[in-house]
């Protein structure tokens, strides 16, 4: 994102998509309350941005954690928090705003 700060890997709503398939990834929705009741993706677990970090116990570290919000800025911030925990984690790009696969 423009170059400042951290690198945070990124992946595509398609290529989540194909992953969620086998499970192989954890996603984290960490939009407000409001926001994922009014559409998620299915298999996200949702933990807002502001509660991370006294949640973290909540997120697993045995896979990789897709972390997902409205544009991509919030789910962004939960990355990089979760990379200096010592997570696997991938920033979903363009977040739900261009996620085109199934939602709850």
């Amino acid at each position: 994102m423009f170059g400042f700060g951290p690198k945070v890997p990124g992946i595509t709503p398609q290529e989540l998509e194909q992953q969620l398939n086998s499970r192989a990834v954890f996603v984290l929705d960490v939009r407000t309350v409001a926001e994922f009741r009014q559409a998620h993706i299915p298999q996200a677990y949702h933990i807002p941005l502001g509660e991370l970090p006294q949640r973290l116990y909540e997120v697993p570290q045995d896979r990789p954690v897709v972390t997902v919000c409205r544009s991509g800025t919030r789910s962004r911030m939960a990355a990089l928090h979760l990379q200096r925990a010592g997570y696997t984690v991938q920033n979903l790009e363009g977040g739900m705003i261009r996620w085109k696969g199934p939602i709850r």
